[in-house]
């Protein structure tokens, strides 16, 4: 008797791996991709996080240039739309390379904080907001300027900048201790302020 239970329990968590392992990823095929945004921690600010992801490297860099780590490190909550590095072949020749020099610091400062909103908002709150604003939602920056969001036909949160530019949010609810992050697929544009 002893001997079937043993063999029963050990068929039982065999059985279970496996389908643990079947379960991960069930649209994968082949090796398991990893996704910006992964890697981070629930316990680290906005800034470390983005820090650890290599795919967010690019973002990282400009916020550190902007001089904008100490806001997007405090107490916030602020939720942060996070362009992958990938977004950024999207902008004109030479633009990120002049946004990098320290005489565009305050060009950059507008763009980073226009991507950043206070509070924590998830991917149901942005689509409650759509909603209630008959498929257009409206949200005031960090930077004052406004973004707009809407579902398209596929489903997917579109970001809506001050010129008409468009950008997918491709990864929701990634946890931060002092808000929310998204992952998104194009730069954030906001309308160029005279000062």
């Amino acid at each position: 008797m002893k001997k079937i239970t043993t063999l029963a329990i050990a068929l039982l968590c065999s059985s279970m791996l496996f389908a643990q392992s079947k379960a991960v990823n069930p649209k994968a095929i082949g090796p398991l991709k990893i996704t910006a945004g992964d890697g981070m921690l629930v316990g680290n600010d906005i800034v470390k996080n983005i820090g650890l992801s290599k795919d967010l490297s690019t973002f990282y860099d400009l916020i550190n240039k902007s001089n904008l780590a100490v806001t997007l490190q405090s107490r916030g909550p602020i939720t942060v739309f996070v362009p992958a590095n990938q977004s950024f072949q999207n902008l004109p020749n030479g633009k990120l390379d002049s946004l990098m020099m320290p005489t565009h610091v305050w060009e950059l400062t507008g763009i980073i904080s226009y991507h950043a909103i206070p509070g924590r908002l998830k991917a149901k709150d942005i689509e409650r907001e759509i909603n209630k604003g008959n498929g257009m939602a409206k949200f005031t920056t960090l930077s004052g300027s406004k973004l707009m969001a809407k579902i398209d036909a596929n489903r997917n949160i579109v970001l809506v900048d001050e010129n008409g530019g468009e950008s997918i949010i491709n990864r929701f609810d990634v946890e931060q201790s002092n808000g929310m992050l998204h992952v998104v697929n194009k730069v954030l544009m906001p309308k160029p302020k005279v000062i």
